[in-house]
């Protein structure tokens, strides 16, 4: 630019800036239409039954007690200690510690056998199905409870090993719940809720493009650690989905000593498991982007409904 020369600005007219004025707008009307519909599928999801819940504890650990085997105490694991649950879409996980009592010389499976057969005599037209790991009981009104053997010793809690036959090193599953909160707190307790809305996106998938609760909460953890975007529910939506697209590739390490991965139902790094669902991520990621570029409500519910 020459000396004494001065930059030629385009001229705005009145009808250009009113355009912009709209445009600002109709951004802030949709933005605050998209935001308090996320906001009201979240109160959806956290109206489930307590008190129904609360009655089915009850039930299980009057069965479990039937025979004054000793201390078992019920402790919430899962979705709803981390407060990630999702009436219909996430299962109540148990521990059932073992204390004081003489099932602490038994193996994991045979404890289950035991909890099997006590359940059975208490809930006898209640569907019981002992897994490897839990017993899995479908109640009548449709909430599944799964109850996972713990014992409790000097050092720490400690569960079965993957092959049920013996009891693994000492398990935090606190920590992990500890990170959880942490991390929701730096972000204005904002990702429990893009917890729970993920999971009800992922839960609509095919079954071989879901992942797995715990794991999607860690990849929570994951995505907002170091968060400096907007703090509304559907810019932090947006932000997961795109994150999770990529970090699903990898395995990430189990906190909680219960694992040696969150994951390890994908297989190693870059696995074709993987990669089928970071395909999956990235195809819902471009849906929200399209609905978004065309200020869509529509389209919204369409990816989540």
């Amino acid at each position: 630019m020459g000396s004494g020369s001065t930059p030629s600005w385009p001229k705005i007219s009145p009808k250009d800036l009113k355009r912009d004025s709209d445009n600002q707008k109709d951004t802030g009307i949709y933005n605050s239409e998209i935001n308090t519909y996320l906001q009201q599928l979240l109160s959806d999801y956290n109206t489930r039954d307590a008190d129904a819940i609360q009655t089915h504890i009850d039930t299980i650990m009057s069965a479990l007690s039937k025979d004054d085997i000793g201390i078992i105490q019920l402790l919430y694991g899962g979705s709803i200690a981390k407060h990630t649950y999702v009436d219909g879409l996430s299962d109540i996980d148990i521990l059932a510690i073992i204390d004081k009592t003489e099932l602490a010389g038994k193996s994991p499976d045979e404890v289950l056998d035991y909890f099997e057969d006590l359940l059975r005599q208490r809930l006898r037209y209640t569907d019981i199905r002992k897994g490897k790991l839990a017993i899995t009981i479908h109640f009548s009104d449709g909430c599944k409870t799964q109850i996972l053997p713990a014992l409790k010793t000097a050092t720490g809690i400690k569960i079965a090993d993957l092959d049920a036959q013996a009891w693994s090193n000492v398990v935090r599953p606190d920590k992990f719940a500890t990170k959880l909160t942490s991390v929701n707190q730096q972000n204005n307790n904002g990702v429990v809720p893009i917890i729970k809305l993920f999971k009800a996106i992922n839960a609509e998938q095919p079954k071989n493009n879901q992942l797995k609760g715990y794991h999607i909460e860690s990849l929570a953890i994951e995505a907002f650690s170091d968060y400096n975007g907007p703090k509304t529910r559907m810019a932090m939506l947006m932000h997961f989905t795109e994150y999770a697209s990529s970090a699903v590739l990898s395995p990430i390490k189990d906190s909680t000593g219960q694992s040696v991965h969150v994951d390890d139902y994908l297989g190693e790094t870059n696995s074709i498991d993987r990669q089928i669902i970071s395909k999956s991520l990235s195809r819902l990621g471009n849906q929200m982007k399209i609905a978004d570029s065309e200020k869509s409500r529509d389209r919204w519910q369409d990816i989540i409904s």
